[in-house]
């Protein structure tokens, strides 16, 4: 394995929750039109994406981009999906998740008879394993070094996000005439019911053949009879095994249409045909019955990286869904078009945007990061940022829970936020600043993406209140493919950037707050908080983790970690000629929606 491939692999937890842009919340009403056409079954639709569809394995690192995920969803299905109001929805038509016991927590999953690839072989136990393998890190054996390059042994699969909790399975046990597969936990996990994934996106039995395996059920054999990875005790590379990990990883990319066998579906779409760089198309699934049956015949995808282009096109009529960057003119631009039949899906979703100060250098007093964080125009920002895009926006006041979430009153009566709530532009704020400098004039370097304007006036409102309070401050901002290697360097006293959160689950709070964790880049390290992460990640139920969440957010707060500033909106918009398309806060957005979009004569 290349020197620096894992760095890739581990980082993408902070990947996957890093917002450059775009951020959520609680859920305004839909800003929507009246249809005065009439919906019908059938037809074609077509969607505007900003980046090329890439690869038909969404899990992997390289495969783990927006257009592969919407696309992955369309085209495959599950155990599960993520409801409107954030909820686990069981889908018992693909098959059932049960948990068997508590001590030792044992989950079998049950895949439902007459649930198929596209091909026509069933989806079976072979291709849970599978996906349990990649995901695990079960047999790998490497040691990482401080930038997350492999130093010794070997990493396999390159799963795009954590395994903390498939980490702690044993081998899984396949029954039911290889319609099963059973998990057990060397350790209590609270976020069981998502470990494995929301849908089945990879065809073992396709791995097996391009890896030199019969079937898939041979593959699975090999597996089982290959050592559990210690990294204390590196081995050699398994040849057979690294064959098997290097198709999965990147077997599955591609830029045309492929072998048919790598666009495979066990969903209620298909790929019919992929023109590189310019479209992709789905049509339906006409054996698919293990879940909400789609309405379209298909599906047209074109790519359009400019969000104003994306615009023009809907008003044009050569588009009928678009995903914009929201900007406050793109929001009033689409607002015109009501007339003509535009509908617009925005609100709130899952990001928030942050202020984080570095435990490491000039903050690391804890007076001085008090001092900073009290000159903070949260207010501000928001007036100046959020609500031009949002009416509706508000300071947000928890790291941990969004407004939509029922502990969200109790966090901001309990975690302190409140003293810092009005900003420095109240003089009361500004003030208690410059007595906790007491004529010190420390410089501070604010990094933040010079590239994304919302950053850049969030820098200009943060540094003006700063200077007036008494900080010197140092421009530390990059461009947008910079930042983020800044960030992780550690090259800040400040940073304002955003997190994308998880929609369900507890497993990212420990990645971001726990000391030394994946996506923890500001060197905050506190022993209760640690302790209280690992009580989170082994605790099911929900009331228990809403309060161990409540204490990490005030510790975080009170240990002066940083602010939350404001949750972001999301856009999409729809055309006159198609129906059913709704908003979403999670990263499918309109998609998470596509079974019930229909075209509009």
């Amino acid at each position: 394995m290349r020197r620096g491939r894992i760095s890739k692999v581990l980082a993408a937890a902070a990947v996957l929750a890093l917002s450059l842009a775009a951020c959520t919340g609680t859920t305004p009403d839909p800003i929507a039109t009246t249809q005065t056409t009439t919906a019908a079954v059938g037809g074609n639709v077509t969607v505007l994406e900003s980046a090329p569809f890439s690869s038909f394995n969404a899990t992997s690192v390289t495969g783990s981009t927006l257009i592969n995920t919407r696309i992955g969803a369309a085209t495959h299905s599950g155990f599960y999906s993520v409801d409107d109001e954030l909820k686990i929805s069981s889908n018992e038509k693909f098959g059932k998740i049960e948990k068997v016991k508590d001590n030792p927590l044992t989950i079998k999953y049950t895949i439902a008879s007459g649930v198929q690839w596209s091909d026509g072989a069933p989806v079976t136990a072979d291709d849970l394993f599978l996906q349990w393998a990649a995901a695990s890190g079960y047999f790998d054996d490497a040691t990482l070094g401080a930038s997350f390059a492999v130093t010794k042994g070997t990493a396999y699969f390159h799963a795009a996000g954590d395994n903390k909790g498939l980490k702690q399975t044993g081998l899984p046990v396949i029954g039911d005439n290889r319609m099963s597969l059973t998990l057990t936990y060397s350790t209590a996990f609270s976020d069981w019911q998502t470990a494995l994934g929301s849908t089945v996106d990879v065809p073992a039995h396709i791995v097996a053949l391009r890896s030199g395996f019969q079937d898939a059920a041979a593959l699975t054999e090999i597996l089982q009879g290959m050592p559990h990875g210690d990294p204390a005790f590196p081995i050699s590379a398994n040849p057979t095994l690294r064959k098997v990990a290097d198709f999965w990883n990147t077997g599955f990319d591609v830029r045309g249409m492929p072998d048919p066998s790598l666009a495979l579906s066990n969903g209620p779409f298909l790929v019919k045909n992929i023109t590189a760089g310019q479209d992709l198309v789905l049509t339906k699934n006409p054996d698919y019955t293990w879940g909400q049956v789609p309405k379209l015949d298909s599906l047209t995808v074109h790519y359009e990286a400019d969000s104003d282009k994306q615009v023009a096109a809907l008003k044009a009529g050569t588009a009928d869904v678009i995903s914009p960057e929201l900007t406050a003119e793109r929001f009033d631009a689409l607002a015109e078009m009501k007339s003509q039949g535009v509908q617009i899906q925005q609100g709130q979703g899952l990001g928030f945007d942050q202020v984080v100060l570095n435990f490491k250098g000039v903050l690391s007093p804890p007076d001085l990061r008090s001092a900073f964080l009290s000159t903070i125009p949260r207010q501000a920002i928001v007036d100046q940022v959020a609500k031009p895009m949002d009416p509706n926006a508000e300071v947000l006041n928890s790291f941990v829970f969004r407004p939509a979430q029922v502990p969200y009153k109790e966090a901001v009566q309990s975690n302190g936020t409140s003293a810092f709530r009005t900003g420095a532009l109240e003089t009361a704020a500004a003030d208690k600043a410059r007595k906790l400098l007491d004529g010190a004039k420390p410089t501070v370097r604010i990094l933040y993406n010079k590239d994304d304007p919302d950053r850049v006036k969030e820098y200009s409102l943060i540094t003006a209140a700063a200077t007036e309070a008494g900080f010197s401050v140092t421009d530390a901002g990059r461009s947008a493919s910079e930042w983020i290697g800044a960030l992780k360097e550690g090259a800040f006293d400040v940073a304002i950037y955003g997190w994308t959160s998880n929609p369900t689950g507890s497993a990212q709070i420990p990645q971001v707050f726990r000391t030394g964790a994946v996506s923890n880049f500001n060197n905050f390290s506190n022993t209760v908080v640690d302790q209280l992460t690992e009580q989170l990640a082994v605790n099911p139920d929900e009331a228990k983790q809403n309060a161990l969440k409540l204490q990490i957010d005030q510790l975080a707060v009170d240990a002066g970690y940083g602010l939350p500033l404001f949750q972001r909106s999301t856009l999409s918009a729809s055309g006159k000629h198609v129906a059913g398309v709704q908003r979403s806060a999670l990263n499918l957005g309109p998609w998470q929606s596509v079974a019930q979009w229909s075209s509009v004569k």
